[in-house]
């Protein structure tokens, strides 16, 4: 018979076992870049909920202030001091709840310190998850992290969440945010169509509205929306993709005047000269590096008046066409939650160094499911308008572009209004302590 104390050692040795206390899960860091949305938020709805649902397998939820550079300087929100009702809001608030940055990491060559600091504040807040909402460069970032991540043997899932109103991100058959702007350009550009045809015999003969897009003519194009078969409205779009022809534009303007006694032009931003200048070009740069461009609508305005002689008015969508929520398109509600949504589900699987895609399945009816793209192939690639949805004159969408188009600008996702006012919500944003000694100097 085996002897008593024999017993009691391997009950104690089972006992130290059974007491080991089990790892912590993983946090995850959730970031948005560059120019907000009206549903940027949605897609950050989208992250917190789901990683709430799977606390086993993912911690806490910090966002870094002001984007990236909350990273950077290892200021952190903790997301769960927020209500649920509060993260829920987050789905028809606009703008970008946790504050975004345009600023752009130079490559490991040039600059290895700023990825290393940004590892070392993933590893002093036990971080696993990198989930950076934004365009092109916060792709090209997130694959970066998840580069270096690697070869500093702190491995960081990097999850790439796509956002940007200029919808020119490769792979994803659109972006979130941009359906919500094109259907705020194409309401737009249609009910001012409507006052200045109406003022038109003793008044203003041209409206002239800028919309964003510095290389891609995506926005501009949603100016083609305004008019129908059933609501036909002389319109002229000024795409990037085509050279600007002054000569040829202002004879159409004169010739649809002539016809219709009025016309909407729509002009991008980046509409340039055939040697490659801007119309609007500043002179400036922003802090990606990219000509700060503004003032396009002056430009054409200016030789309207003084070629032809036509009064008219002209006015710039700016941030209103980014920041209108209360008409965002529930189409693009539905795709930025998804995104968000798919990019923890992701993580949970090991996916690294993806981005979540919306593939399209049919356009009528509009079905699209989540897919997946490696992030080597999103990073730095811009998507431009095809030469197949630009009518063959330059100034106009193809039923191409329109099919293409109008399901992601349909059906409505108003927030809730109070007073007339939509109620939006804001975030407490409890800081989370920091652990790192020193200051970090951008």
């Amino acid at each position: 018979m085996p002897k008593k104390t024999s017993a009691k050692k391997s009950k104690k040795k089972t006992s130290a076992r059974a007491s080991k206390p089990k790892a912590a899960p993983k946090n995850a860091f959730y970031a948005q870049s560059g120019g907000v949305t009206a549903v940027i938020n949605a897609s950050a709805c989208g992250v917190i909920e789901t990683a709430r649902k799977h606390k086993n397998k993912i911690g806490k939820v910090y966002a870094g202030r002001n984007g990236i550079i909350g990273a950077l300087t290892e200021d952190l929100i903790d997301t769960s001091k927020e209500s649920a009702t509060t993260i829920r809001g987050l789905r028809h608030t606009p703008s970008g709840a946790f504050g975004s940055c345009r600023y752009k990491l130079k490559s490991l060559e040039q600059n290895r310190r700023e990825y290393e600091r940004l590892i070392e504040v993933f590893k002093a807040h036990n971080i696993g998850y990198f989930f950076y909402n934004g365009g092109g460069d916060s792709a090209d970032t997130c694959l970066k992290v998840s580069q270096l991540s690697e070869t500093m043997g702190y491995p960081i899932q990097a999850i790439h969440v796509p956002k940007t109103v200029d919808n020119d991100l490769p792979i994803t058959d659109n972006c979130p945010g941009f359906g919500s702007v094109a259907k705020y350009i194409a309401v737009s550009t249609r009910e001012a169509s409507f006052d200045v045809a109406s003022m038109a015999k003793t008044s203003t003969k041209v409206f002239i509205v800028e919309v964003m897009g510095r290389h891609a003519g995506w926005i501009a194009a949603a100016g083609g929306l305004a008019s129908t078969d059933d609501t036909p409205i002389p319109t002229i779009i000024l795409f990037p993709e085509v050279q600007f022809d002054q000569k040829k534009f202002l004879a159409r303007v004169d010739e649809m005047v002539k016809k219709h006694g009025y016309c909407t032009v729509v002009v991008s931003e980046g509409v340039h000269w055939p040697d490659g200048r801007f119309l609007a070009d500043t002179g400036l740069k922003d802090a990606f590096g990219h000509a700060q461009l503004g003032g396009a609508a002056t430009v054409i305005a200016g030789m309207i008046q003084s070629e032809l002689k036509l009064k008219n008015h002209w006015a710039v969508a700016d941030y209103l066409q980014r920041a209108a929520r209360h008409i965002a398109s529930k189409a693009d509600v539905d795709m930025a939650y998804a995104m968000g949504k798919a990019a923890v589900e992701f993580a949970l699987k090991g996916h690294n160094s993806v981005m979540p895609t919306i593939d399209r399945v049919s356009n009528k009816p509009f079905k699209w499911k989540v897919g997946m793209a490696s992030l080597s192939k999103v990073a730095n690639v811009e998507k431009m308008m095809p030469n197949d949805f630009i009518t063959k004159d330059g100034f106009g969408i193809t039923k191409k572009c329109r099919d293409y188009m109008e399901p992601l600008i349909k059906g409505e996702d108003y927030p809730p209004y109070k007073d007339g006012m939509p109620q939006y919500v804001r975030i407490k944003g409890v800081a989370v302590p920091k652990k790192l000694k020193g200051k970090f100097e951008l």
